[in-house]
């Protein structure tokens, strides 16, 4: 075969980066697809499977064509990655098309979606779908490990339940505020993050309830389904149709006491959904007992945070633009006060709830206000700074903000809280006022 204009000499076979189409047809978009995948590659157009060129009779139509059809077939946008160029090969006109290897795999087409039946990659000199591992990893390597960044691989998604918690809100819900939202990437792809607020939602919460207090007998049993924002409002309305009234007389006067303090299931709830980690595909569990309302969500806390951290109310957010959503919807007032909000719901109760933390879970135990079975305070577990103080209370009558301050070497706003905590819990209690204030066993 002679050398084509410019110099560049022409394969005679394909191979993993080099195809021949005879004639513009339809294929030539999953060969650029599986180009940009893959490692980059050169399709001619005129040149026949042998390698011979047969030339193209009207050009300038058929670049018309291809151009058009990468441009609006394929996403995400990959012409900055395509360059075009008519040669002369044997006195015929060619096309060149030379496709680098593209910046934000796995490219797809459009119609088909960011699955097998639409995502190509390049073995040997063929274009073959891609398995949804290959794809998977593709993703994880452009988009990083970020769950809510990562590009969904279902993109036939609608929004009928956001839409409405929007246009309640008051707040736009157009193109470009999903995108500023995250809802949609740069490319106008949904996110994962659209995917949780989507009807299409694959993550779901069980909830069950039990008769007494172990999980012998089930009295009710349901699992939630859809955009979070959907699963938040039905399991809220459905907790509430078990959080019963109980009434007390004190003298004359009649007291209604619900069984969970309201706050602490909306706290407790919000927290299972927003700081889960939704990488796993395992549901929220939540069961309610007799004695006891138990939250557990997949993901334990946070590289560098502590059970004490959390207490404090310092919040690292897994799931940042869930939670500015959340934010923006005003069900979240501002980041870290669920926990101090929960344990606070409990002050002057002798009752505290309990949070337990494993590497993959996050559990919390809301006790009933009006059962017999409540876990009582003293028998919550202490940790880190908790017990350091505790302990010092069992050689010392008294202690003051300075000498926590000292011994763990706190920051004065650290032991305030550390004490604050302890005085909820119902553990100790101030004496005192001011700077004369010291603390007590209770």
């Amino acid at each position: 075969m002679h050398a084509v204009m410019g110099g560049y000499p022409m394969k005679r076979s394909e191979d993993a980066t080099t195809e021949f189409k005879r004639d513009y047809v339809d294929d030539i978009k999953k060969t650029v697809i599986a180009f940009a995948n893959t490692s980059g590659g050169t399709l001619y157009i005129g040149i026949d499977d042998s390698g011979q060129a047969v030339g193209i009779g009207d050009v300038d139509n058929t670049l018309l064509r291809v151009s058009n059809a990468i441009r609006d077939t394929i996403k995400p946008d990959v012409t900055l990655f395509v360059s075009y160029e008519v040669q002369m090969v044997d006195n015929r006109h060619i096309i060149k098309i030379t496709v680098q290897k593209g910046t934000a795999s796995p490219y797809y087409l459009a119609n088909k979606g960011i699955r097998p039946q639409g995502v190509y990659i390049r073995q040997g000199p063929s274009s073959v779908p891609a398995t949804e591992a290959t794809i998977l990893n593709m993703i994880k390597n452009t988009d990083g490990e970020n769950y809510e960044d990562v590009r969904s691989l279902q993109q036939e998604l609608t929004f009928s339940e956001a839409e409405k918690a929007f246009s309640s809100g008051k707040i736009p819900f157009g193109t470009s505020q999903q995108k500023t939202l995250k809802i949609t990437n740069a490319d106008g792809i949904y996110t994962n993050l659209g995917l949780l607020l989507s009807d299409q939602c694959r993550h779901t919460i069980r909830l069950a309830v039990f008769e007494g207090t172990t999980k012998s007998v089930f009295k009710d049993r349901r699992e939630f389904s859809g955009s979070l924002l959907k699963q938040l409002n039905e399991v809220y309305e459905t907790i509430s149709h078990y959080n019963r009234t109980r009434a007390e007389f004190d003298g004359l006067y009649r007291i209604d006491r619900r069984d969970y303090p309201v706050e602490a299931i909306r706290e407790a709830l919000l927290n299972a959904l927003v700081h889960r980690d939704y990488s796993f595909s395992a549901s929220t569990l939540i069961s309610i007992f007799d004695d006891r309302l138990e939250f557990v969500s997949i993901g334990g806390l946070l590289k560098g945070i502590s059970h004490d951290d959390i207490m404090l109310g310092i919040s690292v957010t897994r799931n940042e633009n869930l939670a500015h959503i959340f934010y923006r919807l005003t069900l979240i007032e501002a980041y870290g006060t669920g926990m101090p909000k929960i344990m606070q719901s409990y002050q002057g109760y002798p009752v505290a709830p309990l949070i337990e933390i494993t590497d993959n879970a996050f559990k919390i135990t809301l006790p009933n206000l009006n059962s017999n079975y409540g876990v009582v305070k003293e028998a919550a577990p202490l940790y880190g700074n908790e017990l350091m103080v505790v302990e010092m209370l069992k050689t010392n009558e008294s202690i003051t903000r300075k000498e926590v301050e000292g011994k763990l070497s706190l920051s004065q706003a650290a032991a305030v809280n550390l004490l604050k905590r302890l005085v909820i819990r119902g553990l100790i209690r101030p004496v005192g006022a001011g700077k004369n204030t010291r603390y007590i066993r209770a």
